[in-house]
This record gives structure tokens, C-alpha cells and sequence, in this order.
């Protein structure tokens, strides 16, 4: 006999739909599993074995042939255990007459029997189609926000056998756990001095540009940075949706509710490789921390210490926020629009060429050489950050915190969405023509800055965006005066913050 069952496989942070065809035959017993299945998907053959025998039904001794359809595209991962199971059951006669071919069905099986969670829940979920679909108790939470009143969970396939064959009700889904109070994101206001970082830093969330923040050790760059994400506003329900489905396929723990609300912040150590920050392994593509960071903050610390190459893969998402992870398998395409901040120290030893700096010329160009001049180029923003006052640090005047920062960065948002884009760095082409003219003196500014070199073509465009920002932050005008341009351009002065000048 022949049974069907559909499911979904993982491939980066998509769906695939895959269609799980069982034939049961006469012949010598053999479990035989074709359609290009990698390692843990040839292994189900023993979960579904085990789980059957475990739940009291009867394992057939016949020929058993299982093939996931389409053939071309490479199964991964444990999400075809519970169809696998299913159509073994419907194509041995154990299940009657059951209409198993209107059910979706995704989870991996223990050796007991029960149904366990899979990472990529969600999108799996929504790759399934119409329909009812049935999942592991566990990611109940996560399926609904795809499928709604369609998801039926079961905790063992013993459950999902009775509800199959109406021996028993669709078990009811589990209650939703309310989610906990949110942990208090760290307050602005914890911050002794540093008025221009603090305004850069607000000028960054306000507009979503890339910040570099370079300084001696002690100087509050850490500080600033892990504040920046507390100035976001929540993420938008497409927003939200998104970045919950690169959560699930990235299998990172998700909120008690399912949705991720708030925007992540990730802040991978300086030794992380090519593949945990762009994406990509040796089987399943998995999406990695630039990935993660969608919607979000990717925070990298001690940014002259990360590899080079490292560095210089991220200059595609910053520009297009997307990652192409490429494959002989074929091209897996991430979602990766993040807000960068980084940390530094101006030299090896930190010191910059203070008084007590030990680092010699052919370090300080050494130093230099680990960010290139195009990934330079890709940041809006590069703030160098002195050691604050002792004045500041001994019962300084205290400044504003996260919350009333919070307010105006959310104004300066509603203005760029107004504009039609999310944030005043998606402004491009005639878009900012339109919502960013320059008064003729801010022109001439900006004239003579190409002229002399110190912006790219590129940096004209993230001058006028911050420009933008500025002006919005200030009174909303509609044209940009010199003054905003002027700030912009101080932003993005490279100075000699690296050692030596990086000009933008």
C-alpha cells in the first residue's frame, strides 16, 4: 500500500514543502529512505521504529520504502519523523480509512514515542500550506502565529494515531504562559558624561546607522552600546514575524508567547568565524548572528581583533541587508538588516598615541590594515570616545535616560515611515532627493568635501541620510542647513582614531 503525508524541510530560514510518500511491499523487511536525506533524516528509520514498537502498535516486517518528495532538494534535520511514523501507520493499514492526506505533519519522535520540538517551527509551519497541521505540543506556541485555529498539537504519536482514526478528541493545545515581566534594559542614564557619544548614540538608533565608537579601554563604549538597543521602539508585526522566524530556524530560544516583540541585540565574541556570523555550515545552511540580529543591534566589541576577512564579508549586508550563503547545493538567502555598532581602541595598546602609548609605527599600520577602506566606508557614523571628566564620574549633573531618548528616537521614526521607509538610512535614489534637499550653502559644503576626497559617492549618500536625522532630532525642517550637514560630516570624521586617518 501507498500513504502520503505532507510536511516541510528546512533550508536557511525557509520552508520547503515535501511530500512523504510510504510504500509498503511483500518482500525481504528492509526500511529504505530516498530523496537526498542528510544524516539525521537517514537515522529516523531507528526513532520511528523504536516510537512505534514503544506506543503498542505493530512495526510492519515487510518492505518498506520511504521517499520525500521532490527528489532535487536536500532533506535536513529531524522534522520528517512524526510523517515518516504517520505514513508508515497508513500505508501498513493501521490507520483505516483515516484522511491523512489533509493533515500536515512536522516534529521528531523519541524512542518512547513521544513528540518532541523541532528548531524552524515556524517556518516549517507556514511551508505546510492550507490545512490542518499537526506539531509537537511544544511548538505549539510558535505554529499558531502562522496557522491559527489549524495547528493541532499532540504530546505522542500514540495521540495523534487516536485523534487519526477518531478514537479519541484532538487533544486541547496546551496553555499559553503568560510571559514574564521584561528585564530591565540598561538605562542611558547609568552613563557619567560623554555628551557627544550619548547624541551620536541617539542620532544612530533615531536614523538605524552604523556607528563605530573608538576609544581608550574605560571610556564607556560598552556602556553606550549595550544602551543602544533600549532606544528601539518595538518591533512592527511584519517586523516581528520576521525576526521570529530567523530565531526558530536559527533553533534560538524564543519568548514564553512564541513572538519575539523587542528587538534582539547579539553580540558575538571577536574570535567567532566566517560561518557563525555570515551563515552557512558544512549540512544545513543555518543563518548566523548577522542574521539574528535582524530588526535588531549587532554589537561587535573589539572590532580590531575580528579576522579580516570576517570583517569584509559583512560589507554585502550592510549594504542590501541580505546574506547569499552560496552552496553547491544551490544559493540560501538570509535576512540581515541590522544596526552595527562597534568598539575599539585607537591602537594595540589602546593608549592612541597618548602619553604612554607603547605601540610602534609598524603596529599602529598593522592595526590599521584589519579594517579595510570599503567596510570603513559602509559606516555612517565614526565617534571617537575620550575617557569622561572626573567631574562626571564623582556626582556629575545627571542627563536624560533610555526612556525620554526613547521618545524622541520613536518621533524621528514616525517622520522616516511617513516617507515611506522604515528608517532615515533607507533613504536612496529619489526618495532622498525628495525628503533630504540641501539649502545651496550645504550644498556647496558637500561640493567641496568631494572635491577634496573626503567622501566616496557612497558616503555622500549616508552624509545627507544623517544630515536627515539631525534635522528631524532638531525641529523636522524640510531642507537640510549647513549645520546638519556640518554634524554629519563631524559623525563620520575619521580623524586619528585608527592610528592614523581612514578617510571616508
Amino acid at each position: 500500500m501507498l500513504a502520503a503525508i505532507r510536511s516541510a524541510t528546512l533550508v536557511g530560514v525557509w520552508g520547503h514543502p515535501v511530500s512523504v510518500e510510504v510504500h509498503v511491499a511483500s518482500g525481504l523487511p528492509a526500511f529504505t529512505v530516498v530523496g537526498l536525506p542528510d544524516a539525521s533524516c537517514r537515522e529516523a528509520r531507528d526513532r520511528v521504529r523504536a516510537a512505534i514498537a514503544s506506543t503498542g502498535l505493530e512495526w510492519p516486517m515487510r518492505r518498506i520504502t520511504v521517499n520525500l518528495a521532490p527528489g532535487d532538494l536536500p532533506k535536513a534535520g529531524t522534522g520528517l519523523d512524526l510523517a515518516i511514523a504517520t505514513g508508515v501507520l497508513a500505508a501498513s493499514g493501521q490507520l483505516g480509512d483515516a484522511p491523512v492526506e489533509r493533515f500536515g505533519v512536522i516534529g521528531e519522535l523519541g524512542l518512547d514515542g513521544s513528540a518532541r520540538p523541532v528548531p524552524g517551527v515556524l517556518p516549517l509551519v507556514d511551508a505546510v500550506g492550507g490545512g490542518e497541521v499537526v506539531v509537537a505540543a511544544a511548538d505549539y506556541p510558535v505554529a499558531r502565529l502562522v496557522a491559527a485555529d489549524r495547528v493541532r498539537p499532540v504530546a505522542t504519536l500514540r495521540e495523534l494515531c487516536d485523534a487519526l482514526t477518531e478514537a479519541a478528541p484532538w487533544p486541547d493545545p496546551p496553555p499559553i504562559t503568560p510571559a514574564p515581566p521584561p528585564v530591565p534594559e540598561p538605562d542611558l542614564a547609568d552613563l557619567s558624561g560623554q555628551p557627544f557619544a550619548r547624541w551620536a548614540l541617539e542620532v544612530a538608533a533615531a536614523g538605524a546607522h552604523h556607528l563605530l565608537l573608538v576609544g581608550p579601554p574605560g571610556a564607556g563604549k560598552t556602556m553606550l552600546a549595550r544602551r543602544l538597543v533600549g532606544l528601539l521602539p518595538d518591533l512592527d508585526p511584519d517586523a516581528a514575524l520576521e525576526v521570529t522566524r530567523v530565531h526558530s530556524a536559527a533553533g534560538l530560544a524564543l519568548p514564553s508567547g512564541g513572538l519575539v516583540t523587542r528587538p534582539p541585540f547579539r553580540a558575538p565574541h571577536h574570535s567567532a568565524s566566517m560561518a557563525s556570523l555570515i551563515g552557512g555550515g558544512s549540512g544545513r545552511v543555518r543563518p548566523g548572528e548577522a542574521s539574528a540580529a535582524t530588526g535588531g543591534v549587532l554589537f561587535l566589541d573589539e572590532l580590531g581583533e575580528f579576522a579580516p576577512s570576517v570583517l569584509d564579508a559583512l560589507r554585502q549586508p550592510l549594504e542590501e541587508g541580505v546574506v547569499r550563503v552560496a552552496r553547491a547545493q544551490g544559493v540560501v538567502e538570509h535576512p540581515a538588516r541590522f544596526l552595527l555598532v562597534a568598539a575599539m581602541n585607537p591602537c594595540p595598546c589602546g593608549m592612541g598615541g597618548e602619553i604612554g602609548c607603547r605601540c610602534s609605527p609598524s603596529a599602529l599600520a598593522r592595526y590599521q590594515r584589519r579594517l579595510s577602506g570599503p567596510f570603513v566606508d559602509r559606516l555612517d557614523m565614526v565617534v571617537h570616545v575620550d575617557r569622561p571628566e572626573p567631574t562626571d564620574l564623582l556626582g556629575g549633573r545627571a542627563a536624560a535616560g533610555t526612556a525620554e531618548v526613547a521618545d524622541r528616537v520613536a518621533r524621528v521614526r514616525a517622520l522616516a515611515r511617513s516617507r515611506g521607509v522604515a528608517h532615515n538610512s533607507g533613504l536612496d535614489g529619489p526618495v532622498l532627493q525628495q525628503h533630504a534637499p540641501l539649502e545651496p550653502p550645504a550644498q556647496e559644503v558637500l561640493r567641496a568635501a568631494l572635491a577634496e576626497g573626503r567622501l566616496s559617492a557612497r558616503g555622500l549618500r549616508r552624509v545627507r541620510a544623517v544630515a536627515r536625522t539631525v534635522r528631524d532630532l532638531d525641529d523636522a525642517g524640510p531642507e537640510l542647513r549647513v549645520t546638519d550637514v556640518m554634524a554629519a560630516l563631524s559623525l563620520r570624521a575619521r580623524r586619528d582614531s585608527f592610528g592614523g586617518r581612514i578617510r571616508g
